[in-house]
């Protein structure tokens, strides 16, 4: 199956997703299908009724909102349109990338067997039948279809022949990836000129942390390739989808991004992210295109890594200034770039969250979100509300033509009837919404399955005809599959349907349940909705992040309130922007309120400690997960039933997820009473804690990941930070300070003078003025004191001396004393500056110590004279397993451990904190 987008970067880095946006649970797409609810049975029945419409009889479900009715009132569901449906489904899957023999072969046994079904029902049809009024009763044509004899043909055959198009229109799509000449370039890893069309908004690849630097970021751009010119000079005429990867000089500052917000707005950034690159010069350029711009590049052509995808190629553009425009983008293009412009400038005076959310909900540019709000995002399962999927578009919908169920009534609300807008001419209007929606938040896979599902809603309003759901939603899959069979094999499209199948099947009878349980029908139909299309998709975002969220279905439950009011100003604010730009930031402010609410709440939910649980991330733990869900679901009918027992689970639920400290210090003995000192499993990376009184701690470097140095400090009660000293600047030092900072008081941040690497400077310096938090810098002399805990500075020393080698060797380094315990910490420092220390007026403060937190992750570069002169009785080695680099050396453990050191080390013993006195020091592990 094919990725959401993040796994373009993947394929960028080794030519994440793995990361972008699955939208886990999508119940908007089910409110689009909405749509294609019956004409309301009242309507209906009053126009067979020789009574009128007085004496019509109404339909319980006709005027009851989804999910509000009892289902069975309904009827049996209309399931014919689902075999046809999964069938042109899996079939895509299969043949996108199969041999054109097979492809052809699947074809032609579908259609021969299909038409000789269809010729047979034909041949029959002609039989006459007998007539049995002598012998009993005539049957009715039920009874015929339950005997097999026209109906189950027809279905076969419906069968075989949506299997034969899905067949053909994806052998037809998977032969662009192997035909022409640029995928035999690539092949060739030639280096070409090409005329590329993008048909997609450039974005930036996230910043990775990769050992003691942030990887650089490129700009990623889907396109086709137009025109060629080989290394011999021959020029070709060529169609071929590819992945093109600019390796553009960034501008002088500002943030990553996950995906550029095009239409002349080059800031681009990621706040927050380390070492993130700007949007100025090349890059800004480039991230300042838009879809159906064609541009020259020299490029070279590698072969794609990742299968299943799209892509027929990989071009690699490495720097050569600015791109080259042939051909500037379409009118309609321009267009919408200009209101997607308009609305992030109408948002640029918002606070931080609502700055980055606002363009997310509207048209999905996500450039300005952090990393860590993403992460949040991912964790709560809240990704699809930046996904442009068919929220956005049925609160539109609802807005103009009301309540699905009441959009075909005499009495149905919204814009449309207001405005005196005949019924049709509602669907009219709606169809011009539809394509105004997929043209201005581009013609992505989530987009496009909104504006299938709203088509045949408005379809249903235009004709009249009854439709049920489950056909409305067959319907879609099948067409859009047709039309892009990648679809297939995309795990977004697999996770809308099954939330959309979850919200128009189980969401109605749990929301029944619940209110025969009386709970209120908008909590039930809320709490139902979330609950369901959580328990269909959770296996499959297991595969995805190998991690299940506890926290989804209440995180859900609480943003649904926030969404509409966020969306709605949203799309008033792009509308309003290019006409009347106050009227659109006081409309951007209203909405910055929601907006933030739903910020809040994806962190308070990500930040719990156990708001997830690790799970096998393939389709073995997706089936068990399954498993397990059905058994929650039938347990807590039961539980339901019983409200003591129900009232002790939730207590039980509420507690894992939110693990009081005292309570989970009683359980798990963690963090030990009385401890002095923590080193924080965080990776590859280093986080020490000092405790210094109840709730308080000096935090010794950040680490690599903001969210595990956050769980870190939660887990040990850490609220109050008087300093955050940080080494040295590589990335595995300070790239989590933002979790370090995290909703905590931090009194000043204390770094080396030595500002290198310069771009994870300026990232800590940003952190800093965001939060009105004063940096200093640490020299050899320098002693502080609080409370109980004091420590004094050891190196570097006064930038009078000579300047260091890197800043491995600008380690700030400390010598600790707490409760007559005393720790050295060595920061990264390398052989050069260990021996320097032995040889500078601090050694006098050396001697032999208590613990030591080892130099550079226990590396082989020690100091043999350092380890010996210190004689720890504990050595701490932070360092993550199964790293690239061989940390710890064996040689460094031999040393530590011939000088009668105890060894322990994170990626074996996780988090590790001493407690106790000189007399009696004690350790336990997380």
């Amino acid at each position: 199956m094919r990725r959401p987008e993040g796994e373009l970067d993947a394929l960028a880095r080794s030519t994440r997703h793995a990361a972008n946006r699955a939208d886990p649970a999508d119940p908007a797409d089910a409110a689009d299908a909405a749509g294609s609810v019956d004409r309301a049975d009242a309507a209906d029945t009053a126009a067979e009724c020789p009574g009128g419409p007085d004496r019509a009889p109404v339909h319980s479900a006709a005027v009851s909102r989804l999910g509000a009715a009892h289902p069975r009132q309904e009827g049996p569901t209309d399931l014919r349109l689902v075999p046809p449906a999964l069938a042109a489904w899996a079939t895509a899957a299969l043949t996108l990338d199969a041999p054109a023999e097979w492809v052809i072969g699947v074809v032609a046994i579908c259609l021969v067997v299909g038409g000789a079904l269809l010729m047979a029902r034909r041949h029959r049809a002609h039989v006459p039948v007998p007539d049995r009024a002598a012998d009993g009763p005539r049957t009715n044509g039920a009874e015929r279809v339950g005997r097999g004899t026209p109906w189950p043909r027809v279905s076969i055959a419906a069968v075989l022949l949506c299997a034969a198009a899905a067949a053909a229109s994806a052998g037809l799509h998977g032969a662009d990836l192997r035909r022409g000449p640029v995928p035999a370039l690539a092949r060739q890893y030639a280096h070409v000129t090409a005329d590329v069309e993008l048909t997609s908004d450039p974005r930036l690849t996230r910043p990775r942390i990769g050992g003691d630097h942030v990887a650089p970021t490129a700009v990623l751009l889907n396109a086709e390739v137009r025109r060629v010119k080989k290394p011999d000079g021959t020029v070709l005429a060529t169609r071929a989808p590819v992945l093109v990867i600019v390796d553009a000089r960034s501008g002088p500052s500002g943030g990553g991004s996950s995906r550029a917000g095009s239409g002349g707005s080059p800031r681009a950034g990621s706040e927050g992210s380390p070492g993130a690159p700007g949007g100025g010069s090349e890059r800004g350029v480039w991230l300042s295109l838009l879809p159906s711009t064609r541009v020259r590049v020299s490029a070279q052509a590698v072969p794609a890594t990742v299968g299943g995808d799209r892509i027929g190629a990989v071009l690699r553009v490495r720097g050569g200034g600015p791109p080259e425009v042939v051909a500037e983008a379409s009118g309609v293009q321009r267009f919408a770039g200009r209101l997607r412009s308009g609305l992030r400038e109408a948002t640029d005076g918002l606070d931080a969250d609502a700055r980055a959310l606002l363009p997310g909900f509207v048209v999905g540019d996500t450039s300005r979100v952090p990393v860590e709000l993403d992460e949040a995002f991912k964790a709560t399962d809240l990704t699809h509300l930046l996904a442009v999927s068919g929220a956005n578009f049925t609160i539109l919908l609802a807005l103009f033509i009301g309540p699905p169920g009441l959009a075909q009534r005499v009495e149905r609300r919204g814009l449309a009837p207001r405005l005196g807008i005949p019924l049709r001419a509602t669907a009219l209007v709606g169809g011009a919404l539809t394509l105004g929606f997929v043209i201005v938040c581009r013609p992505d896979p989530s987009v496009l399955r909104a504006a299938a599902c709203g088509s045949i809603a408005l379809l249903a309003i235009a004709t009249g005809r009854r439709r049920s759901l489950i056909p409305a939603l067959a319907t879609a899959v099948l067409l859009l599959v047709l039309y892009d069979p990648w679809l297939a094999r995309s795990y977004g499209f697999l996770l809308s349907v099954l939330a959309t199948g979850a919200l128009l099947t189980l969401a109605p009878r749990w929301s029944a349940a619940l209110q025969r349980r009386r709970v209120p029908p908008g909590p039930a139909e809320a709490l139902a909705a979330a609950a369901a299309a959580q328990a269909v998709c959770a296996p499959v975002v297991a595969v995805l992040s190998a991690r299940v969220s506890l926290v989804a279905v209440p995180c859900n439950l609480l943003a649904e309130f926030a969404v509409a009011p966020a969306t709605v100003l949203g799309f008033a604010t792009l509308a309003t922007a290019p006409v009347a730009m106050p009227v659109a930031k006081g409309l951007a402010w209203c909405a910055s309120w929601p907006a933030g609410w739903i910020a809040d709440i994806a962190r308070t939910g990500a930040a719990m400690p156990g708001a997830g649980v690790d799970w096998p991330g393939n389709w073995t733990g997706a089936l068990l997960l399954a498993v397990v869900t059905v058994v929650v679901v039938l347990a807590g009918r039961r539980i339901m039933s019983r409200p003591r027992i129900f009232l002790a689970a939730l207590v039980v639920f509420l507690l894992v997820v939110v693990q009081p400290p005292p309570l989970t210090r009683m359980i798990t003995g963690w963090p030990p009473p009385g401890w002095r000192f923590a080193m924080c499993d965080v990776g590859q990376g280093d986080t020490t804690v000092l405790a210094a009184g109840d709730g308080t701690g000096v935090v010794v470097d950040a680490g690599p990941d903001p969210a595990l140095a956050d769980r870190c400090l939660r887990a040990l009660g850490i609220t109050r930070i008087p300093l955050v000293v940080l080494t040295h600047f590589h990335a595995d030092h300070v790239a989590g300070l933002p979790g370090v900072l995290r909703e905590r008081s931090v009194g000043a941040i204390e770094t080396t003078g030595f500002e290198e690497p310069v771009d994870q400077a300026e990232f800590v310096r940003r952190q800093a003025a965001a939060r009105r938090i004063p940096v200093t810098r640490a020299v050899a002399g320098q002693e502080r004191r609080t409370g109980h805990l004091m420590w004094r500075v050891l190196w570097p020393p006064p930038s009078t001396g000579p300047a260091p080698e890197g800043p491995n060797d600008a380690s700030v380094t400390m010598l600790v004393r707490s409760a007559g315990l005393t720790l050295l910490i060595l920061g990264d420092l390398e052989p050069t500056a260990q021996r320097a220390l032995l040889r500078s007026p601090a050694a006098v403060e050396l001697g032999a110590v208590d613990v030591v937190k080892v130099a550079h992750h226990g590396s082989a570069y020690q100091d043999p004279d350092l380890i010996r002169a210190v004689a720890p009785r504990l050595a701490l080695i932070s360092v993550g397993a199964d790293n690239l680099y061989g940390h710890p050396a064996p040689s460094t453990l031999a040393a530590l451990r011939a000088g009668g050191a105890t060894v322990m080390r994170t990626d074996e013993d996780g988090a590790i904190a001493v407690a106790g006195a000189a007399q009696g020091l004690r350790v336990a592990r997380d």
